[in-house]
């Protein structure tokens, strides 16, 4: 009997026909790519992780925010992106060339890799340093701005063209299922980026606002946001996890057939989940609906994924004792299992109303990320490492240490976010008998901490693990020496090589005719009832994946072959259906939301007002500040439909309150409190505000929040505000072209306006500073005054300030919306 070898048993190669003609030919990996990618990996993985670990104590500690650039406001977005791009970006990239190479016999463009790796380190760089400025999109794991984000894309088309330069120049005819993974995260990582970073610059700087505004720039964000964790750090590590697992095994994947049903309905499924990070938001609910239905379809390919993973180890268990690439492996994929049930849980309105917003989320984020892309990543580093050099693991008995110590810390991470996140949501809701809040914010933010230290803890405790990798691997390095490997490949001669399957034959084989049919069908009830035919065109492409899953029949139009086989000897094909695959639910979410006016009321009614008019020149000034200075990460803007939160914060949100903020900022976390009616809080004057901004546990005992004392004296670029104003014109918020020629005059009446307010409490603040314009912002949160720039306009012309005509400009067909405070971040009631 013939062992096949484990990542040939998937893929049988094909015995030349008669007439075909063969030659062997020598092929040298291009193995300096992988050393440089993997050792890069590693480095910027501690870099990741001790960024995370200081935010993870300046929660506990606040002090620890000791400069404007390494507040927690702004490293929190610089650790996620160094742990999402940096580390699990360069370790996909090692695993992806490693992989691709050996996998199609072909060696990678040499030129094309070069750019690759250095392109891919600037960029790493250049959000090094711009983020920490708060230079920021503040759109979570998109923060970068446009400069870096068409860099971005332009190093992700050399990655893209490098892969299918290798796919193109293959030797081996059929695709293994690692390299269906890696054609996904391509296809799909390239759609997600440049849909979700559109963007209108400033033409003074680097500034630039999202295209989209509230609840339709919710949707397009978190569409982006739960695929860019699907497509970024889930698939492509599977990929990776299919072809290292059996090489470190020595065993073939399980299941052949298994791995078919995993990629495809993985791939479709994932697509629509974004919307359950939005549940009870004000967002439709149809919307809402559908991420929920699909994240909880999502446990079934998940899991299929972790089964095949974890019996591919059958035979071999007793390597769990004694290798530790092992070890890290099978961890890797039991986090996977947990944290894809975690997230499915989650998605359920019930679980939802309870974990959404709180501490909960950050533990279910971490498992993943540490437990599922750490543990892989170590994995493959400890296996590739030696192999890369020509040499040993120098200790395994450090790599167990490793694992252990990584175990205990993520453990410990886990299950204080749990406590924490569980403890806030019911601590937030809690009401006593006469139906009043039994608990305040603060009250929940103190009884939490010790959690807080417990998770730093964990995370050091992983961090420290880490650094004995990086012992290890600079041990080994140095034990060995870089070697390329060189192999013999039997190529067929081209003009020998036998007649493909005409590609219809593969796109309309019976079983896809009549999916393709069931799709038109809604495409023409999509024209009558879009809203309903979102749904319903959603769930008939779903046939489509079943059909795929079920393409075992052989069909005598393919030579008698599989369906599914034939496909894994069409790239092309391939990537084309998989294009499709994940379109189908972003259409179906997206073109509702961006195009039809029912599918968001943009102008609904809220009990405190209507909806919302655009900001005033200080307001929007004090809006990028806070944008700047990321309070997003702590602070939200929307108000769930619950008793507990009226009573906390006011009446539910509605999509119209934010229709002209670009980007949103509705949040993801409450670090502190919502935000989005802060302004009708009689208790929180611009007095109040200035002195929670400068100390702000000298108004909130307890608070973790930073204090911004330069804000006082740092000063706004006043000649910015047409610029801005121009912009948001430009979006289509209805500014005029008075109000853009008037636009410092504004500023510096408004400005005035409030620094005479504080002159009154001994409060001596310039009019000009950027404090003065984030207060504006935050007394202007959850208000609804008719036309406020109509107001100022009126102001000026009466006291002569302004030239002859500039009466009363107003918004045409805007409602109302301006003028609240909030005790928001920088500043806010921030615990």
């Amino acid at each position: 009997m013939t062992t096949l070898s484990a990542t040939e048993s998937s893929a049988i190669p094909d015995l030349p026909s008669a007439g075909v003609q063969t030659r062997e030919v020598q092929v040298t990996y291009d193995d300096r790519i992988v050393r440089r990618f993997i050792l890069a990996s590693a480095i910027w993985a501690a870099v990741g992780m001790l960024v995370g670990l200081l935010a993870a104590l300046q929660l506990a500690f606040p002090d620890l925010n000791l400069a404007p650039w390494l507040s927690f406001g702004r490293i929190r977005p610089l650790h996620t992106n160094a742990v999402i791009f940096a580390f699990v970006g360069n370790m996909m990239f090692a695993g992806i060339y490693y992989s691709t190479q050996r996998l199609t016999k072909a060696r990678m463009h040499d030129a094309l890799s070069k750019i690759h790796f250095w392109g891919w380190q600037l960029i790493i760089v250049a959000a090094a340093i711009t983020l920490p400025l708060g230079i920021s999109q503040s759109k979570e794991y998109a923060e970068l701005e446009w400069p870096i984000d068409i860099a971005v894309t332009l190093i992700w088309v050399v990655f893209a063209a490098n892969f299918f330069y290798a796919l193109y120049k293959r030797r081996e005819k059929h695709l293994y299922v690692a390299l269906w993974f890696y054609i996904s995260t391509i296809v799909t990582v390239a759609v997600l980026y440049i849909v979700n970073n559109l963007a209108l610059p400033i033409m003074s700087g680097v500034k630039s606002y999202s295209i989209y505004a509230g609840a339709q720039d919710a949707l397009v964000q978190w569409w982006y946001g739960h695929n860019a964790v699907a497509f970024f750090l889930t698939t492509p590590i599977l990929g990776i996890m299919y072809y290292f697992l059996p090489k470190a095994a020595n065993r073939p994947v399980y299941s052949y057939r298994l791995s078919i049903i995993h990629f495809w309905a993985l791939v479709f499924l994932y697509i629509w989940a974004g919307p359950h990070h939005l549940l009870y938001t004000s967002l439709p609910d149809w919307a809402q609906s559908l991420g929920m239905i699909f994240s909880i379809m999502l446990w079934a390919p998940s899991w299929g994924g972790m089964i095949n993973g974890l019996l591919t180890l059958r035979g071999a268990w007793h390597l769990l004792r004694t290798d530790p690439v092992i070890k890290f492996f099978i961890a890797a994929i039991t986090f996977y299992g947990m944290a894809t049930f975690e997230g499915p849980l989650l998605s359920i309105k019930a679980v939802s109303a309870l974990g959404h917003y709180t501490d909960w989320i950050i533990g279910h984020v971490h498992t993943g990320a540490l437990g599922w892309n750490g543990f892989m990543a170590a994995g493959l580093i400890y296996w590739l490492v030696p192999r890369l050099f020509g040499t040993k693991l120098y200790s395994k008995k450090a790599a167990d240490a490793h694992f252990w110590m990584a175990t205990l810390g993520i453990l410990l991470y886990a299950v204080s976010m749990w406590i924490s996140g569980i403890s806030q949501g019911l601590m937030w809701r809690a009401t006593s008998d006469s139906g009043r809040l039994t608990y305040d914010f603060l009250e929940t933010t103190r009884s939490i901490w010790p959690m807080y230290v417990m998770r730093a803890v964990g995370g050091f405790l992983y961090l420290a693990g880490w650094f004995i990798l990086l012992w290890n691997v600079w041990k080994t390095v140095r034990s060995g020496k870089a070697t390329d490997v060189t192999v013999t490949a039997t190529e067929v001669i081209k003009s020998t090589a036998p007649k493909e399957a005409h590609w219809a034959h593969i796109v309309f084989a019976p079983p896809l005719a009549l999916t393709y049919m069931l799709i038109i069908a809604m495409g023409v009830y999509f024209l009558t009832d879009i809203i309903g035919a979102a749904i319903a065109l959603g769930f008939m492409a779903f046939i489509f994946i079943l059909t795929l899953m079920v393409m075992g029949n052989r069909n005598p139009a393919l030579g008698g072959e599989h369906v599914h086989r034939v496909l894994e000897g069409r790239p092309l094909i391939m990537t084309i259906l998989v294009t499709i695959a994940i379109l189908v639910g972003g259409v179906a979410e997206l073109v509702p939301t961006l195009t039809i006016s029912k599918a968001v009321p943009l102008t609904q009614e809220t009990s405190d007002g209507v909806a919302q008019t655009p900001y005033t020149p200080l307001e929007l000034h004090g809006r990028d500040i806070y944008v700047r200075e990321g309070c997003y990460t702590c602070h939200s803007q929307q108000i769930r439909p619950f008793v507990w939160e009226k009573l906390r914060y006011g009446s539910p949100s509605v999509a119209g309150e934010s229709r002209y903020d670009h980007p949103f900022q509705w949040g993801s976390k409450r670090t502190g409190p919502d935000l989005a009616r802060e302004g009708t809080n009689a208790g929180k004057s611009a007095v109040w505000h200035y002195q929670h901004m400068i100390d702000p546990r000298s108004t909130s005992k307890g608070s973790v929040m930073p204090a911004y004392p330069q804000l006082e004296t740092d000063k706004i670029d006043i000649d910015d505000g047409a610029l801005k104003l121009s912009a948001m014109k430009t979006l289509g918020v209805p500014y005029t072209a008075e109000n853009i020629a008037n636009a410092s005059l504004l500023t510096e009446l408004q400005g005035k306006q409030i620094q005479a307010l504080l002159a009154k409490d001994g409060i001596d603040l310039p009019w000009d500073s950027e404090l003065t314009a984030v207060i504006a912002y935050l007394t202007r949160l959850g208000k609804q005054p008719d036309d406020p720039i109509g107001e100022l306009m009126g102001q000026t012309s009466a006291s002569s300030q302004a030239p002859a005509g500039t009466q009363a400009a107003r918004f045409p067909g805007a409602p109302t919306a301006m003028g609240a405070a909030s005790a928001g971040s920088p500043a806010a009631a921030t615990p």
